[in-house]
């Protein structure tokens, strides 16, 4: 794992300044404190630099970054991991290509010139983005692997395009505009984001599955986006035709098992995250079933033990011979780290996860590791979410009797009641273009858009005028590919959109890559491997929800590795306690709001409305306002000051000039 950064001008005469590149590089030292560098030949028009992290191939200098081809044709940079190299390099050097390295990156440098980019990217399996650059065809591409765990930003500018895989990146190059404007500040106030974009002006993501193409003619630069892979739920009807049950169990266990496998290879040492959750507990379980040596396991705990999964989290190390490190969090002092977790996360977050999440990769470097396999993405494929249940309950199973049905809802409320307002909507809410889209809301999202009104009214009067008529479920639903919906089950559906948008949006960003990176921490997510999520979509419906049970298929695949604890209880969501649950934690958010979200810094940075603020922060006394709704109120509080220190961190500093000291600090230099 790495950090890239890059330049492409619209004139190739135009040159691209070394040190600019290297101060891009810096930002992200973060991403990759092991070495850097950078490649800028002269008449191009095309820099490119990187930050790097040793995983595979150590030498310092051998995987030194940008790569470029022996006869200069080909340039490029890499951040994330190709899985299954090995294999591919082996049948390159066969057909005469030569390998000056040891490292997976290189793999591109090799391929494209051969198959070319549709073919080269086909073929990669792992989580990466890269761009090459072609200096004969005048030509770059930035690429986002298909699940979008690997970051990507873009931006257009008076002379050219800047990418890099931070928005710090980008906005340490001197032309690049910093300024949060009025849909980008609505969406990080309801959470759920138009996929692609940003809380910044004009700054754009490279899609999961697409990549960018960038070309040079006549002294312009053409850019086309293309999509090579999507999330491929079969129509309705496949389902009907189910294979035996045991089928499906083999079938996911054989898949995850090799994407396990895969994912161990490393020239550092490997060790895993470990909740209480069947997901994190199944990697656990078949990395020590592989290795031959203890896997080192890391666990987060709260002390609030409502939230707290730490007791099953140790039943399992224990069970599979796992050193356990547990990293013990006090509600309150999530706070003191949460300003430090917004520079990194560069959006906002609703609930302090996000921090414990940092705090984590921090304990693993500590512990001397570089990587950890994670669970994420096991219930985005297997339906482990309640909302999933609901939308299953509500629209999947056409002929259960309404009794059964409101038997099935009333046990769902009560098992995720602590998480009602966040994981569940408080109340229902309906989108008439996603509806006209998806065919209903799925649930997934619902408590989000249910903020619309909230949102809205802690807007500052200019920003709710510029969004007055704006539709956040029209833009969002328009992202949404209408043949990956057409036809298919109202399961497959619930699961595209929270895919399409919650996944990449959230749960790999500041759940995951930002929050890890920040630490320089490689996360691997074996459950997003994509030969095993072409497998899952055919599961059928009724084998991910059975009943009561969620991930059903999963559960039976891994139910020797589990504890019988784990195996027959319901998904419990993990997320750490909301402010209001605890005393302390509440008045270390209130000290953060007064020092950042004071009505002075709210009236400078023009964002929000103080008075509205102030209105929502005095509900939270009131004894009479429901649980669910202070749930709510405390993830918009949290975006308030979220947008805040965006303001703060990335519009009101001189980035350029903090970008450019980082350099000299490091040593870094042109």
């Amino acid at each position: 794992m790495c950090g890239i950064a890059g330049v492409i001008h619209n004139d190739k005469n135009r040159a691209i300044d070394s040190q600019t590149l290297v101060n891009m590089a810096a930002i992200q030292y973060h991403r990759g404190p092991d070495n850097f560098g950078y490649h800028n030949p002269q008449g191009a028009g095309v820099g490119l630099s990187h930050a790097r992290l040793t995983i595979i191939d150590l030498d310092e200098e051998r995987g030194r970054q940008p790569h470029v081809s022996s006869d200069g044709r080909y340039m490029m940079v890499h951040n994330g991991e190709f899985y299954d190299f090995q294999r591919i390099r082996a049948s390159m050097t066969a057909q005469g290509a030569r390998f000056g390295t040891k490292s997976d990156s290189e793999l591109v440098l090799q391929m494209y010139p051969h198959y070319g980019i549709e073919k080269t990217v086909e073929q990669l399996r792992g989580e990466f983005a890269f761009s090459i650059y072609d200096r004969e065809e005048e030509t770059m591409y930035l690429v986002r692997d298909r699940f979008g765990i690997k970051p990507l930003y873009w931006t257009e500018t008076e002379h050219g395009v800047v990418f890099g895989s931070e928005l710090k990146v980008l906005f340490a190059h001197p032309e690049v505009k910093r300024e949060i404007d009025s849909e980008g500040l609505y969406h990080q106030l309801i959470q759920v984001m138009v996929p692609g974009s940003t809380a910044f002006k004009g700054i754009n993501q490279v899609p999961p599955g697409h990549w960018i193409k960038i070309q040079r003619k006549d002294g312009k630069l053409n850019i086309e986006q293309h999509k090579y892979w999507d999330i491929n739920f079969p129509q309705a009807e496949a389902h009907l035709n189910v294979k035996d049950e045991e089928e499906y169990i083999e079938g996911v266990r054989e898949q995850l098992l090799e994407a396990v496998h895969l994912r161990l290879n490393a020239d550092v040492p490997v060790g895993a995250y470990l909740s209480g959750g069947i997901d994190s507990c199944s990697i656990l379980g078949l990395s020590a079933s592989v290795r031959q040596d203890p896997v080192k396991a890391f666990t987060i705990g709260f002390d609030d033990a409502d939230y707290d999964e730490t007791p099953i989290a140790t039943e399992m190390a224990e069970m599979t011979g796992a050193e356990q490190i547990i990293l013990p969090l006090s509600a309150e002092h999530l706070y003191d780290h949460f300003e430090r977790t917004i520079w990194h996360t560069e959006r906002t977050i609703y609930n302090t996860l996000g921090v414990a999440k940092l705090l984590m990769s921090q304990k693993v470097r500590e512990q001397g590791y570089k990587v950890v396999l994670t669970g994420e993405g096991s219930d985005e494929l297997f339906a482990g979410y309640p909302a999933f249940r609901k939308d299953m309950f509500l629209y999947g199973l056409s002929d259960l009797p309404d009794n059964l049905r409101t038997d099935l809802q009333s046990t769902l409320a009560e098992s995720n009641e602590l998480f009602k307002g966040a994981m569940l909507p408080r109340e229902e809410f309906n989108s008439e273009a996603i509806n006209q889209k998806v065919g209903f809301t799925p649930t997934c999202i619902q408590s989000w858009m249910g903020c619309d009104g909230f949102a809205r009214d802690l807007m500052s009067k200019d920003h709710q005028a510029n969004i007055k008529s704006y539709d956040a479920g029209r833009a969002i639903a328009e992202q949404f590919d209408e043949s990956q919906l057409e036809g298919r089950h109202p399961l497959d559906k619930a699961q595209y959109v929270w895919i399409k948008t919650m996944l990449e949006g959230q749960i790999l960003t500041w759940g995951g890559d930002r929050v890890d990176m920040a630490n320089s921490m490689e996360a691997r997510p074996p459950f997003l491997d994509h030969y095993l999520a072409d497998y899952a979509v055919n599961i059928p419906p009724q084998m991910r929800i059975k009943g009561p049970v969620e991930k059903y298929v999963l559960k039976e695949a891994m139910k020797g590795l589990l504890p019988e604890t784990l195996y027959k209880r319901q998904k419990f969501a993990f997320m750490a306690p909301p402010a209001h649950t605890d005393e302390k934690k509440w008045n270390a958010l209130m000290e953060l709001m007064e020092e950042f979200a004071n009505e002075k810094r709210i009236k400078e940075a023009g964002l929000i409305d103080y008075d509205a603020l102030k209105q929502m922060i005095d509900s939270h006394a009131d004894p009479s306002v429901p649980r669910d709704h202070k749930v709510q109120m405390d993830a918009l509080l949290n975006h308030v000051l979220g947008v805040q220190l965006l303001h703060y961190h990335f519009v009101e500093q001189d980035i350029p000039k903090k970008a450019a000291a980082k350099a000299h600090e490091l040593g870094w230099a042109a």
